[in-house]
């Protein structure tokens, strides 16, 4: 394994990975040596298109809230050396207004399916005596935001199940999560007016939207081999919105 080459010889599954964080992410797990596992859903041309680009590479198709098939995904993939659950959803919604159903549309991605693929995934790491776990949370989790209660609500979830995970299958398998503040990223694109932003980015010490290429390395460090003494964390990459 080389400096450069980090993850040389792994295999990273990235669930979302055509996406506004997804797509940056796969580009540098696979610059750092890895075999990556894209995985998508209903997106055949655009995983296929990107597969390509890449020199070691595999697409694969799930529903990431339905067992049956994260079952197959990880079983298609083979050995999972890193796992990076990044599949989400957000969408805006007055807590008063909120039905079950659209309670369900955010906490089934943002939180079951971390959920799933984990359990799917942690088995074999922990036959093998290794892995790493990297999910990604929010800085919303912990500061809350009006008419995001499901999503705050979901990784706020994700926090909670990546320490839990971490001292339940650690030290084989390392766990960890990222916690971004706003990106800018199609994600956001509905929301994205100058009001939005502005109100989103004045208590950020940046005082600018994230760029997703900035939150990519942070994966490949927690993944790699300089992070051996992280266990349970989040990192915290919110430009300053969020200070712990």
């Amino acid at each position: 394994m080389s400096v450069d080459k980090p993850l040389a010889g792994k295999t990273v599954l990235v669930t979302g990975a055509l996406g506004g964080l997804g797509a940056p992410i796969v580009e540098a797990v696979a610059a750092a040596g890895a075999r990556v596992a894209v995985h998508h859903l209903g997106q055949p041309d655009l995983a296929a298109e990107t597969v390509k680009r890449l020199p070691d590479a595999v697409a694969v198709e799930a529903d990431i809230t339905d067992w049956d098939q994260v079952e197959r995904m990880v079983a298609e993939v083979g050995t999972v050396d890193v796992l990076v659950n990044n599949a989400g959803y957000q969408r805006a919604g007055r807590f008063a207004e909120l039905s079950l159903a659209d309670w369900r549309r955010t906490v089934e991605p943002d939180l079951t399916g971390v959920f799933l693929a984990c359990r799917h995934v942690i088995p074999g790491m922990l036959q093998r005596g290794e892995g790493v776990i990297v999910n990604m949370s929010s800085q919303l989790a912990f500061k809350g935001a009006h008419d995001f209660v499901s999503y705050c609500a979901a990784k706020a979830g994700v926090v909670g199940l990546t320490r839990a995970l971490a001292r339940e299958v650690g030290p084989a398998v390392r766990v960890n999560a990222i916690a971004p503040g706003p990106i800018d990223t199609p994600f956001i694109a509905p929301d994205k007016t100058p009001e939005w932003v502005d109100q989103r980015t004045r208590d950020l010490v940046i005082r600018r939207l994230g760029e997703a290429h900035e939150v990519a390395p942070a994966v490949v460090f927690l993944a790699g081999p300089g992070a051996t003494l992280l266990h349970g964390q989040t990192l915290h990459l919110n430009g300053g919105g969020v200070m712990l």
